[in-house]
């Protein structure tokens, strides 16, 4: 078998062309992980203005990943078919046209329409992010590159509250939906003027050849490392999931936390997350080391889920611990990155990322089902239970897309 690593290198480039395209790069992933959270802030408004359940509000975010996982899968081929830019114009208008579509709906069946548009946006970004960061990116550069990725992704996810909560709070839930329409509005701007940046060559016939033969048989999804990729993508959306929607409110009922601190808590784990990667960055320098970093990470994180939510902590305090945990988390992301990166075939790179991606978009489709059913059974240790459960879970899960890839890798 072919060692599975990415053939297509990018030739050196200057400081300034691989910042220009990592900084493009990231603010698009900024939007993708912003519109992810416009909603789940608003729930509490959303559920007295509509008359829904937490349960209903939750199966909103799965009607969004459920989509959101189709359309990463197809997209990838459609990246390495097409070329990444184009893609990702188009998931930025459909999430620009989505969140002004959210603040005008008139009841809950147009809200979760609407989350169909929305998912289709956000199914482009990791097939098209990756393959311009890999393609034209110096390979010296690469791991600050994922770095980069992953703290405008934890930017974005910090932004939604910081953006939603205040406009709600100081005019209406429809007024804050439609400031976020502005701001995803903006980033296309922005990205349509640089868009020369973001051009992309065609991978010449010769090099190319191999990755034709399977893009024409699959033979990429026969790799077992592929799918434990995508299993570990699976819990890691669980995880994600559980805090950016329901666990601050869980730990408010178990600790008497004031409901001003809920949004203080995803802000600061966002905020402190995107230190973490900051960190991850200069570790995942050495990729033979990223399992260690991802478990290490994880395990660490698991540590303070379990403080949250089985400790006697003043609610003052969750905030912090929130940041703390989302730092441990954090420094895990680049490394993990890296895990998929050294699992993927040549010239497959849109393929294996819209593949392996999908896994956080089914769990983030599953996820608020469970969460929302906990809380709505007045379960709020469940919540934090099921958290520290899936962290654990990650890290074995690390140490299995190892194994398989050495397995694949070893002579016959």
């Amino acid at each position: 078998m072919r060692p599975m690593t990415s053939a297509t290198v990018a030739p050196p480039a200057p400081l300034k062309q691989d910042a220009g395209v990592i900084g493009l790069v990231g603010l698009a992933h900024m939007v993708s992980h912003f519109s992810q959270l416009i909603l789940p802030p608003l729930f509490p408004w959303l559920k007295d203005a509509l008359g829904v359940s937490y349960t209903q509000l939750g199966f909103l975010m799965t009607i969004f990943f459920v989509v959101s996982c189709g359309v990463q899968t197809a997209s990838g081929f459609l990246v390495d078919r097409f070329g990444p830019r184009p893609i990702l114009f188009g998931g930025l208008a459909l999430v620009a046209v989505a969140a002004f579509g959210y603040a005008a709906a008139p009841n809950y069946g147009a809200l979760a329409l609407l989350a169909v548009v929305a998912g289709m946006g956000n199914g482009v970004f990791h097939p098209a992010d990756y393959t311009l960061l890999n393609r034209k990116v110096s390979p010296r550069r690469l791991g600050h590159a994922y770095s980069v990725h992953g703290i405008t992704g934890s930017l974005g996810w910090a932004l939604g509250p910081a953006v939603v909560v205040p406009l709600a709070i100081a005019f209406h839930w429809r007024v804050a939906l439609a400031a976020a329409g502005a701001i995803a509005t903006a980033v296309l701007v922005v990205l349509w003027l640089r868009r020369a940046t973001l051009e992309l060559q065609p991978v010449p016939r010769a090099a190319g050849a191999g990755a034709a033969a399977e893009a024409g048989n699959l033979a990429f999804l026969r790799i077992p490392a592929v799918w434990m990729c995508f299993a570990f993508f699976f819990l890691n959306a669980g995880v994600l999931t559980g805090v950016q929607t329901f666990a601050p409110m869980a730990a408010r009922h178990l600790l008497d936390m004031p409901l001003a601190l809920v949004a203080v808590c995803v802000t600061s784990y966002m905020v402190c997350s995107a230190g973490g990667v900051f960190v991850g960055g200069f570790l995942a320098s050495d990729p033979a080391r990223c399992e260690r970093v991802v478990a290490a990470g994880f395990g660490v994180a698991a540590l303070f889920a379990l403080a949250i939510g089985f400790g006697a902590v003043p609610g003052a305090v969750v905030p912090v611990l929130f940041g703390a945990m989302g730092f441990a988390s954090g420094i895990a992301s680049p490394s993990r990155d890296l895990l998929v990166k050294r699992s993927t075939p040549e010239n497959a790179t849109g393929r294996v990322y819209g593949v392996v991606y999908s896994g956080l978009d089914v769990g983030q489709a599953i996820a608020p089902l469970v969460f929302g059913a906990l809380m709505d059974q007045g379960r709020f240790r469940g919540v934090w239970l099921v958290l520290v459960t899936l962290q654990l879970l990650l890290v074995a899960s690390a140490f299995n897309v190892r194994r398989a890839r050495r397995t694949a890798l070893a002579p016959a």
